[in-house]
């Protein structure tokens, strides 16, 4: 139901930009010829000639409407053209006139805060451009004036007689306006240089409303076409709208619209100013009444958004009639196709725009054979988006079968591929949604890992194939883009606080008088020697990339094992890898003395951020701390079954190396994820002396024998 949204206090200049039969007019500048005759944009398909979905002002004239067939429209105009749109994967291709409407957005987002309505239209906010002209070169200070703003339509002002125009720089002009109509008369001025602009500079005509509100721009941009624009004066609003139908109001079409005429006997604008606020909020509830009462009286809060680019991506087709598709080959191979569409203009935006998107939703028009339940539609699912065509697809179809077993239940939905499954599809749209912009300057999560090659910010190209390895890796309710130093934080497993990696001294005693040397992973329990990390989750496949396959496991003090994979051996976890994958000392971060915590239990299948601090000489020594500050490995690097590693130039000492805590720069350690600092924190906690409580044996439970000598 719509709500009432509080009109700005402020005056305001609204105008609506609408392009005149706007498919017609791509073509004719791609053919010429066209231009001046009668002609039509049809459908890709032949049937009955296809449907016009674009008719030009010329052959209106002749009677031809958009809802013809190209066969009908020829026998009413038989000289007109018509122009098939273009096709690609077997439906048409609109990519042409998408491009088409975004050279006149570029043109108008120039001069005020602009929201793009549709591949044809557009709303722009005037005010601050008009209260400068206002102010700085009113319209009465004019000695001329362009002559598309004289070809203006003023509603209240009487166009019967010759002098229109006159009479038209008349009211433009006027001294006495109060300061509403004034801007008004700015608004007008400068649209009519935009559209003259937009002509110029892509051949285009438009038509345009100037109001106050978004409301009545928009029904005022439809009065006077093509190429001719509308100014609504505030006292002009209750005649303008009083014999307006009233299910040609936006959001009065459906069911609202027909309760206003069934119940009420609604049937235009002016019938509903004779209800009062209190009786509308009665029947429709407090926000709806509200909303018709100003409705009513042309009072609109809407703001125009500052949109330039489109909210959502779709790619779609119907399958009318006898062409309804009855198999799940059918209709896999063009949800297949429509996903490959669909992928081609997220991957486009998110060069161009840096824009990802986040959800995924598929609509299926449907009916079923019988019709014991043919009131029940097809469903409508969406889940998480995840990037590349072959996920795309993958996805799609499983909320399709999805669908189809809530549609038809689950043995309708099992049919054989070779007999009638009781359902047809007319309609499939596959769409992604929750577009949001990529943050300026950020890097992919592999920033918070030190690597040998510095990833930069700068460039684009570099920044876009990050976030795209990623966004391929995890599903999109991973993702928090309003700070991608959140990325992974549902996975909370992933972070672990290291103080959990110190186990009870009478745990280790007991792994020394057994001898053995248990390895716990920080990863995951699945191995004891270094080897790839598990690709089995996204999560371990993504920091595996990070640390180019580097694994680390810390056992019992003294007995820490580490390794490196072989480095002819092939990455298997994209096609496309990032060119920095290498892991380099861990930056000197800290600014405190760094000591032990307090020990925690380490949880199984979690990680800590130590894995990614890779030592010189691959080593995985102990980290002892010293007086002075710092942390010092003091051990002989082991490998998986603790014996000293040899190998090459490595036999013997080794360069010892510590972290100094007082070159730490402190501002690192807000930017990293809320898991990674709460980690940090616990190394910088002050140093306490271990105390090992005396624990009883079981054995103490157990009185000796007074016969026991």
């Amino acid at each position: 139901m719509p709500v009432a949204k509080p009109a700005s206090s402020e005056s305001r200049v609204i105008a609506h930009l609408d392009m005149d039969c706007f498919y017609v007019q791509v073509e004719q500048r791609k053919q010429p010829q066209l231009r001046g005759l009668p002609t039509a944009v049809v459908q890709y398909n032949e049937w009955k000639g296809g449907g016009l979905i674009a008719v030009s002002y010329e052959a209106r004239k002749y009677g031809v409407k958009r809802s013809m067939r190209g066969d009908e429209a020829k026998s009413v105009c038989p000289e007109i053209q018509l122009v098939q749109v273009p096709v690609a994967r077997g439906k048409a291709d609109l990519s042409i006139y998408r491009d088409a409407g975004s050279e006149v957005i570029s043109i108008l987002a120039k001069k005020g805060r602009c929201e793009r309505a549709s591949i044809d239209e557009v709303y722009l906010d005037l005010t601050d451009a008009a209260e400068t002209m206002l102010a700085e070169n009113p319209p009465e200070s004019l000695d001329e004036m362009d002559e598309e703003a004289l070809k203006s339509h003023v509603l209240g002002l009487d166009e019967d007689d010759t002098e229109v125009k006159e009479r038209v720089k008349i009211w433009l002009q006027r001294s006495d306006a109060d300061h509403n109509d004034k801007l008004l008369s700015c608004g007008a001025l400068i649209v009519a240089e935009l559209r003259k602009h937009v002509l110029k500079e892509t051949e285009f005509t438009c038509s345009a409303g100037i109001a106050h509100n978004k409301m009545l721009a928009k029904l005022a941009s439809g009065l006077n076409k093509p190429a001719q624009q509308t100014i609504v004066p505030s006292a002009s609003v209750k005649g303008f709208l009083g014999p307006w139908p009233i299910k040609k109001m936006k959001q009065l079409g459906g069911k609202l619209g027909d309760s206003l005429q069934i119940d009420l006997g609604i049937n235009t604008v002016g019938d509903l100013l004779q209800f009062s606020e209190q009786k509308l909020q009665e029947r429709y509830g407090f926000n709806t009444g509200t909303w018709l009462w100003n409705i009513a009286r042309g009072v609109n809060g809407e703001e125009v958004k500052g949109r330039i680019l489109p909210k959502s991506h779709g790619s779609g087709k119907t399958f009318p009639g006898p062409r309804a598709l009855r198999s799940i080959d059918t209709v896999s191979h063009w949800l297949k196709q429509l996903c490959e569409e669909l992928s081609e203009r997220l991957l486009a935006d998110l060069d161009q725009n840096k824009r990802i998107a986040h959800t995924l939703t598929l609509h299926v028009s449907a009916y079923k054979s019988s019709d014991t339940d043919s009131q029940k539609s097809f469903p409508s699912k969406s889940c998480p988006l995840r990037y590349g065509t072959t996920k795309i697809q993958e996805d799609v179809l499983s909320i399709f079968h999805a669908g189809l077993r809530e549609f038809m239940g689950t043995f309708g939905a099992k049919s054989d591929k070779n007999q009638n499954p009781g359902w047809g599809v007319t309609g499939l749209s596959v769409s992604a949604s929750k577009i949001i912009s990529v943050p300026q300057g950020t890097c992919s999560i592999k920033k918070f890992f030190p690597s040998q090659c510095a990833v930069s910010c700068t460039s684009s190209e570099d920044t876009n194939n990050e976030l795209l390895h990623e966004r391929m890796q995890f599903p999109v309710r991973d993702w928090n883009l309003d700070s991608v130093a959140s990325i992974g934080r549902e996975d909370n497993a992933v972070m672990h606080d290291i103080s959990g990696l110190h186990q009870n001294e009478d745990k280790r005693k007991s792994q020394e008088d057994q001898g053995e040397a248990t390895s716990f992973s920080l990863l995951d329990k699945a191995t004891t020697s270094c080897s790839l990390l598990d690709q089995t989750t996204q999560t371990c496949s993504l920091l595996g990339q990070i640390t180019d396959g580097r694994t680390l496991q810390l056992g019992r003090e003294g007995s820490q094992s580490c390794g490196n994979i072989d480095q002819d051996e092939p990455q298997k976890f994209l096609d496309k890898e990032p060119a920095c994958l290498a892991v380099s000392p861990a930056p000197k971060i800290w600014d405190r003395e760094v000591k032990k915590s307090k020990p925690k239990a380490l949880n199984q299948g979690t990680a800590s951020i130590l894995r990614f601090l890779k030592r010189p000489e691959q080593s995985c020594s102990p980290l002892k701390p010293e007086p002075n500050g710092t942390l010092k490995d003091t051990s002989v690097p082991t490998c998986s079954g603790g014996s000293s590693l040899q190998s090459g130039e490595n036999q013997g000492k080794r360069e010892r190396w510590s972290y100094d805590v007082h070159e730490i720069d402190p501002t690192i350690m807000e930017e990293l994820p809320a898991d990674i600092q709460e980690e940090l924190r616990s190394w910088m906690r002050p140093l306490k002396q271990h105390q090992s409580a005396k624990r009883s044996s079981i054995t103490s439970y157990f009185l000796p024998s007074k016969d026991s000598s």
